[in-house]
């Protein structure tokens, strides 16, 4: 995954500003490269895929919803019940 330059730096110092107000230690650029690539690598692809599949969802009940109005709007047709 291509990370743009300016969003990894501001990553990189979200991750060292939260691992010393965590845990009082301060960490350098390098192992904050190393816990966005950690993250970016094994933790990104799930949060993904579950993003993915709420979009689905949403949309089926979206379709569904839709289906129910077009279905409203259908006439009797004469001498049929």
């Amino acid at each position: 995954m291509e990370i743009p330059r300016d969003f990894k730096q501001e990553m990189k110092e979200r991750i060292q500003y939260y691992i010393y107000q965590e845990h009082g230690e301060e960490i350098g650029e390098l192992a904050a490269e190393n816990w966005l690539h950690f993250f970016a690598e094994e933790l990104a692809v799930p949060f993904y895929n579950q993003g993915v599949a709420d979009a689905s969802e949403m949309m089926n009940q979206k379709i569904m919803s839709i289906e129910e109005d077009l279905e409203a709007l259908k006439r009797p047709i004469k001498g049929k019940q």
